[in-house]
């Protein structure tokens, strides 16, 4: 009977879907980020940050390396060229080491340990 019990609840955690990230968590998270990026549209700003980094308003679905007037790393201009473009997923892996994301030495210098997804989730909320 409990080998049957535990059969069940390993079936029910695995069709259950992952974790849902949290945006309200991200936006806290962001904090560690807007030292150097802000977020904001044509017409408004909705986190005055620093200008070190690119303005990340619509990054999630945008050309990585694709802001203008920024100067990129040649590993993030390499993934510009290739057509690469910025997803949740693949975000929160390069918050999470630069470095290694690129294969490369990154201008971002920062790493980000916990909150990854929550942060890519609360950008995505600024993103079509």
């Amino acid at each position: 009977m409990k080998t049957m019990i535990a059969a069940t609840a390993t079936l029910v955690a695995l069709a259950m879907p992952a974790l849902a990230q949290d945006a309200a968590k991200g936006e806290k998270e962001f904090n560690k980020c807007k030292a150097c990026h802000m977020i904001a549209s044509d017409s408004e700003t909705i986190v005055k940050g620093g200008k070190i980094g690119p303005n990340l308003h619509g990054v999630i679905g945008r050309t990585m390396g694709s802001v203008e007037d920024f100067k990129y790393s040649d590993g993030l201009q390499a993934k510009a060229e290739a057509g690469e473009v910025w997803t949740e997923e693949n975000l929160a892996e390069y918050v999470t080491d630069p470095n290694d994301f690129l294969g490369s030495r990154s201008k971002m210098t920062f790493k980000l340990r916990k909150g990854q997804e929550d942060v890519a989730a609360y950008l995505a909320t600024f993103s079509e």
